[in-house]
């Protein structure tokens, strides 16, 4: 950081109640998500008194350390330490957290909660991407477009004949399951009721009601697993939910079916994974995998009907806009009223990954 001088607009006229609000993550994290046009943003707003243009280091000393003492919301981001005690006590007057990025769990510490400190994160702007990427995935999914092109390749300028090769091509009248009522599984639910397919869903925190009120059939794992057509995956990673998608689960998905994983790699048991896929009667559409970047010997990088991308789902280029959008404007909405339009409790936090 360079500079800690106001050089956008005019003073604002009632100080007193101004909200300093400070930027704090990597540098390359604040270029890519916010423009000038943000931080504008947030010094046009009489409510609010930007300490500093540019991040600050939770850590460092001098300029930053004296605006840490008074920062009280926090904009953080991708690559944002740790807010643990220590450094929650270099921001005495801190009162809110805004995470520009989605899941908080890099970022916020247990102390965060028990000092009472409010948060709020994109994560549901996060969710938009993901969840357009995977109805645009089970569609192409459905209709084997990503086998037909593989065997169009391989086919040499013979013919291909798609409704030979699989039981079902199509999105007409299939089940998609989806695993975990995540933001981006609601997303996703909510996306597909535009199409003639009728969707199942897997989560033990969704009751009967809820899942009336989301317009789904709610049944276990293994259950799901054995009726769905195409099973995509939106559960949260915790110490339960790893692997969950487990040998028995893979065995029981019908010959044909396709997983698809937008969520995390080690939800799956990806060795099992390997072993259906060797058989050839199974498709997957990984954007995730553990680890994120697989060695060149992993077998799911030569298993037939597979197909990785590099963890592309989530926002990218200009869908970083929407980020810097959403923090923006809760920054603005905790300045003005004392309260975020989208706060997140920690029960929320654990749950709605």
């Amino acid at each position: 950081m360079t500079s800690h001088t106001n050089t956008m607009g005019p003073p604002h006229v009632d100080a007193v109640r101004a909200v300093a609000v400070a930027f704090a993550m990597p540098e390359e994290t604040f270029a890519r998500v916010f423009d000038p046009g943000d931080v504008a943003a947030l010094h046009a707003a009489s409510t609010v008194r930007v300490l500093a243009d540019q991040p600050l280091d939770l850590d460092a000393g001098g300029a930053d350390a004296a605006c840490l003492a008074e920062v009280e919301v926090l904009v953080t981001g991708w690559g944002t330490p740790v807010l643990d005690p220590a450094r929650l006590d270099r921001m005495p007057r801190l009162r809110a957290v805004v995470h520009s990025a989605g899941s908080l769990r890099p970022v916020v510490d247990d102390a965060v909660w028990q000092r009472g400190i409010a948060i709020t994160s994109s994560a549901t702007a996060n969710a938009v991407p993901v969840a357009e990427f995977t109805v645009a995935v089970i569609v192409l999914a459905a209709k084997r477009a990503l086998g037909a092109a593989d065997a169009l390749r391989r086919a040499g300028g013979a013919p291909v004949d798609v409704e030979e090769s699989w039981p079902t091509v199509g999105m007409y009248g299939i089940t998609v399951g989806v695993v975990g009522a995540s933001r981006v599984g609601r997303a996703v639910i909510e996306r597909l009721r535009g199409y003639d397919v009728r969707v199942v869903l897997s989560d033990p925190t969704v009751g009967e009601a809820e899942a009336a009120r989301l317009g789904v059939a709610l049944m276990e794992l293994g259950e799901l697993c054995a009726v769905s057509d195409v099973v995509s995956l939106h559960a949260p990673l915790l110490p339960e939910t790893v692997g969950m998608l487990d040998r028995t689960a893979i065995e029981r998905m019908r010959p044909g079916a396709t997983l698809v994983n937008t969520a995390r790699g080690a939800l799956v048991d990806q060795d099992a994974l390997a072993d259906r896929l060797d058989r050839g009667d199974l498709t997957a559409v990984l954007d995730v995998t553990e680890p994120e970047l697989l060695p060149a010997g992993a077998r799911l990088r030569s298993t037939p009907n597979t197909f990785i991308t590099p963890h592309i789902a989530g926002s990218l280029g200009n869908e970083l806009r929407r980020l810097a959008g959403n923090a923006v404007r809760e920054a603005l909405a905790f300045s003005a009223t004392g309260a975020f339009t989208d706060p997140i409790a920690f029960e929320r936090a654990v749950i709605q990954a």
